[in-house]
């Protein structure tokens, strides 16, 4: 079974994540996306990010409706930060019938030989790319484990939905209803 690991916070999942997976989905030999809830991103600051447990559970009730996508809360129990090597091994290690890929965006390429063991990434997995309309300047856009899918550009952020929130303004459209209807409920964000 192939999958394609979609890392991200999460913080909250919107359409944008769920657009880009099925684009992969679509375009690949993919026959499963997981959402791989990371607690804590290396390369981001953790100032108004909400608990990983509320983020996998906005994750679940994202993706309740589609038999091929699945939550992952893998680096739940790994060191932290979570180095994105350390979960691909792991999970290779406790999964040895399954073929991992990573889905990423364009811009996270652009940077991606800061990432530890970066190198060894590219030369044991595929990486599914798709440009956010920067412009490509890193050399591995060549690179034989990379492959270019393509994905609308959609400037949804979960920046900005979390300003929406904290303005009481409208959410909708911008995350699934029932993403919504917890954000509502648990008051996040706020």
């Amino acid at each position: 079974m192939k999958v394609g690991l979609f890392f991200g916070s999460f913080n909250p999942i919107h359409h944008g994540h769920l657009i880009i997976a099925q684009a992969a989905l679509n375009q690949t030999a993919l026959d499963q996306i997981w959402f791989v809830v990371s607690p804590q991103n290396p390369h981001k600051k953790s100032k108004n990010l909400l608990h990983e447990f509320d983020r996998l559970d906005l994750v679940e009730r994202a993706i309740a409706d589609n038999f091929a996508f699945k939550s992952c809360d893998i680096e739940f129990s790994l060191t932290k930060p979570s180095y994105t090597i350390d979960t691909l091994i792991y999970l290779t290690e406790r999964h040895p019938t399954k073929e991992f890929s990573l889905i990423l965006g364009g811009d996270n390429l652009e940077q991606f030989k800061s990432w530890k063991n970066f190198d060894k990434i590219l030369d044991y997995f595929t990486l599914y790319v798709y440009p956010r309309g920067e412009i490509a300047t890193s050399d591995l856009w060549q690179h034989k484990s990379v492959t270019k899918i393509d994905a609308p550009i959609l400037q949804i952020s979960a920046t900005y939905i979390r300003s929406c929130i904290q303005n009481g303004k409208s959410i909708k459209y911008l995350v699934p209803d029932q993403v919504e209807a917890l954000i509502s409920q648990k008051k996040f964000y706020l």
